[in-house]
Order: C-alpha cells, then structure tokens, then sequence
C-alpha cells in the first residue's frame, strides 16, 4: 500500500491531561502532633494546542497518528507542595488549516504563521485541604479531585495558501506551466488526471515573489464529486486571482477554448453554491496553451477577441517552448502586489475554545423533569460532582453546601421535589445520582455545619479571665486545705492532753510483769501447766 506524502484533510482525536488531586495532609512536628492543613494543590492538565508553522505543508503526520493526547497534572503533597502543570501538547499545522468539529462546525481558519488555537483545555488541579481551610473549616480532612481535561474529535481541512491558483481541464498543461515558471517538479505524463494532489510552485517577477498551486484537473460535475476536483476545489478558495489555462491543441469533440472556459466557470459557481464561498470577485487570467503547436495557435487566434470582449485578460503561452511565460509572470504579480497592499498585516493571533454553558447564557444551573428524575444542568454543579471524593463524608458534606449556596436545593423544593426523588448532576455521559433530602445533614457526627469539622472547634486554650478565675480559686482551695490540716493539728494535740491522767499515777501499774514466769498466760490459760497431765 503506498504511503501518501500529501494529506489534506485529516480526523483528529486529541485529549488534554487530566488535572492533578489535592491532597489531605495535616502538619506533624514534636509537640505539634496536630499542626494544621499543609496538603498541596494538583497541577493543571496540559492543554492541546495547533499551532500554524512555516515549514509545515501537509497533514500527513496525523493521518499515521491520528490520537494525540497531553500530559496530566501532578498530585499535590505534603508540606503545602503543589503538583507540577502537565506538558501542553503543541500540534504544527500548515498555514490555512481549517478545524472543524465533528458535526461539521467551523471552529477556527488558521492563517498567518504563528497562530495558535486552543482546541482542548486541560482540567485544573484539585484544592488540597491548605486551600480548603476556613475560620468555620479550620482543618478540612478531604481535598478535592482534579478536573478532567476536554477530549474531542476534530477535522482538519488544509486549504493551501496560494495567491495564484491554475485552473483547467486535465491535461490542459498546469502541471507543464507550474514546471516552467518556477522550481516546483510535479510529475508530468500524455493522460489525464496525472496530477494527484496540489503541486506549489514559488514565482519570482521583478520584485514580487508570489506562490501559484496546481490544482488537479476539473472537470464536467466536479462540484458533484466528479473526478478529483471536488476534493481540491477548495485549494482555490483564498487565491488572490484564477488562472484558466485552456488547452488550445485538444482533439477531443465538443471542446473548445470557450466551451472549456464556460464549463469552469460553472464548477466554480456551483461549488461556492454548496460551501458559501464567492469566486466573483477573484480576477480572471485566462493562459490560451500549447500555441507551439500550429494549430493551436491558429484557434488561440480566433477565440482571442471573444475573450476580451468578456473582460478577461488574455495570454497566448507555451510551456514547452517558454513563449509568453513572462508577460504572464508580470501579470500575475501586479495583482498579487495590489491585493498585498490591500490587506491589513497579519498578526499572529490565540484562540481558545470555551464550551457552550450547559445552562445557557446568563444562568448557571437548569433543572428539568425526565422520565421522573431531576436532571441538573450547569458548569458549575458539573464540575462540582467532577471534583468530589465520593468515599469521603466531608467531601460529600461539602458537595451539598456547595450546591446549597448555588440554590439548586431551593430550586428543587420550587420545582416540587420530594425526598427521595433521583437528582441527576453531571454530563450524560458521566452522572452521578443522589437521593433528594435536603432534611438529612451529610458528613460524619462529628460535623458541625455540612463540610465542617467541630473536632478542631474545641480549643484547649485558656483566655486571661479564665487564667485569673482558676489562680483564685487554687489559693482558696489551698487555705481550705491549710484551715482544715491546722484544726486536725490542734484536736489531736488536745487529745494526747486528756490521756495523760492525774499526776504520779502509773497507767500500767496493772499489767502483769513480762519477767515474772508465773504470771505469763497464753490464751487465757496458765502457761505453767502445760505440761500438767
């Protein structure tokens, strides 16, 4: 299969990188164990960009690759670090490509070297906790999740940038013509429709170099797909002038140099018709070709004078013999110079495509009733849903305070929602489905308000008053307890004082002796007849 070197519409499926997560992160140091949020943004998603490059003439690249996708965000970290921006993807098109999106809608005519065209934006990186802290939400434990970047498909239809275009039946001689006023080589052969696709040849005449394309041959319904006109007619679209190069020594019946010229000029009403482009105002040059051969010559004679009466002006040329070539040169440039000097300088220019709000122009969020469930439209909600961590309670406590604030809830209730009704958020194609009831706070039991952690409410902290309230009420518990130990002092002195008895009485005159053997009991038994049978 051969491989083709010249591509001029190509199907174009790009990606932008997905943004990178945030990320939940709480500062840890000795004696800190609980230092705050530090947890790290995530980086943006790369955006895919076309870009019109000089030396770039063809589409052929994407025709071998036709999935281009660009680089994702980094996760956020610890340590209030964000994650890096995905590489942009930056895709060289030639000048005078037109993107088209996949129903057929122009999206942008890239002209003028340098321009660049947006065509997919990356998803932004998720908020870590860091960002997400608040006076009400002092140390969030979730972050949200990256946005996911656009994709399309996309058609890209070159157009080349040519100020002269050469028009003509096949084998008429274009091909010959474009050889011998300038350096382009296309391939030239004695049948018809020898040339395939374009051919750009770069013409110098005095002072004004000016580029001229080849245009395969037209022919009787090309408009209509006849051929291989229908497929470069619209090369011809942004030439400043249109050059008939009418074959003067054909031998086929029914042609000649005014029958060709009608049938052209045809083709190209009928095709600006169907595209909406207007070939009236592009100056005519009409080349009579082939005058080496005699009576080619002899009919350019006749049919000269018919053409000018029309208007037109007239060159009897030869590519093979170079008679001609350069009045015909000089004539091109002249109306190459003056549509130069007509147009405004060009400057490089960037467009980025911005989708159309799901809710429409001025609202953020609409809300319809299908099949029994209420489906939430809008770019906020969607990107809400988008950048939620559904396994997280505070997350989803958060999701529900965002659409809270934004009035989807109230909405809901004026639309006559009821508890337990299916809310759709998100695209059709990725949609998440909730059970309406705006009585049921979410998050954790330990959330406060919806998304809000009252963990870190309770400060163990002291204020001056509360300072002052509990020295005062620590030195009056110490002189209770110093009272207090002082009256047990003095009640126990004064006991050991009444035990004392009246003077020279002896308290244990009474006991028995401890010396005295006789006298020592055990149990309330003699010890001295123990041994007693």
């Amino acid at each position: 299969m051969a491989i083709p070197s010249f591509v001029d519409q190509v199907t174009l499926h790009v990606a932008a990188g997905d943004g990178g997560h945030g990320v939940a992160s709480v500062h840890r140091e000795k004696f800190k164990p609980l230092g705050g949020p530090d947890g790290g943004n995530g980086g943006h998603g790369g955006d895919v960009i076309l870009r019109v490059a000089r030396d770039v003439t063809t589409l052929v690249d994407y025709h071998h690759e036709p999935h281009r996708k660009a680089g994702n965000g980094a996760p956020g970290a610890g340590s209030n670090r964000s994650g890096g921006k995905g590489s942009d993807l930056v895709l060289l098109v030639p000048d005078g490509t037109v993107v088209r999106a996949g129903d057929g809608e122009v999206l942008a005519d890239l002209v003028g070297a340098g321009t660049e065209l947006v065509i997919a934006a990356g998803g932004r990186g998720g908020l870590g906790n860091a960002a997400l802290a608040s006076s009400k939400r002092k140390a969030p434990g979730f972050a949200l999740k990256g946005e996911p970047g656009q994709s399309m498909t996309l058609t890209l239809e070159l157009k080349v940038v040519a100020d002269i275009g050469l028009i003509g039946f096949p084998s008429a001689g274009k091909s010959s013509l474009i050889a011998s006023i300038s350096r382009a080589r296309p391939k030239i052969a004695d049948y018809p429709f020898t040339t395939l696709v374009p051919n750009l040849g770069v013409v110098t005449a005095g002072q004004t170099t000016f580029t001229v394309a080849d245009v395969p041959g037209l022919i009787e319904g090309a408009s209509e797909g006849k051929g291989l006109g229908h497929d470069f007619l619209r090369h011809v679209e942004r030439c400043a002038a249109l050059v008939h190069v009418i074959d003067c020594a054909t031998v086929q019946p029914g042609r000649d140099p005014l029958t060709d010229l009608d049938v052209i000029e045809n083709e190209l009403t009928r095709y600006g018709e169907q595209t909406g482009t207007d070939f009236s105002d592009r100056p005519r040059i009409v080349a009579l070709n082939k005058a080496d051969v005699p009576d080619a010559a002899e009919i350019a004679g006749f049919v000269r004078g018919d053409l000018e009466a029309r208007g037109l002006e007239v060159f009897v040329v030869s590519a093979a013999s170079h008679a001609g070539l350069r009045e015909l040169g000089f004539a091109m440039a002249e109306i190459v110079k003056a549509r130069r000097e007509a147009l405004p300088e060009a400057e490089p220019t960037r467009i980025v495509l911005r989708p159309r709000a799901e809710s429409g122009l001025g609202e953020e969020f609409t809300i319809e009733n299908r099949a029994g469930q209420w489906v939430v439209r809008g770019e906020k909600p969607t990107r809400w849903v988008h950048q939620t961590d559904f396994s997280n309670d505070e997350a989803v406590g958060f999701l529900a305070d965002r659409l809270n604030r934004l009035g989807v809830e109230a909405k809901l209730l004026e639309l006559g929602a009821e508890a337990g009704d299916d809310v759709v958020i998100g695209t059709d194609e990725d949609s998440v489905i909730f059970d309406f009831d705006p009585e049921t706070p979410a998050g954790a039991e330990v959330l406060g308000r919806r998304g809000e952690d009252l963990r870190i409410d309770q400060s163990d902290r002291r204020t001056n008053a509360e300072r002052r309230q509990q020295l005062a009420e620590k030195r009056a518990y110490e002189a209770e307890a110093r009272e207090i130990r002082a009256a047990e002092e003095r009640a126990a002195s004064g006991a050991l004082v009444r035990d004392a008895g009246p003077a020279g009485d002896d308290p244990h005159a009474d006991e028995p002796d401890a010396d005295d053997p006789a006298s020592t009991q055990t149990g309330g038994v003699d010890a001295t007849d123990r041994d007693a049978p």
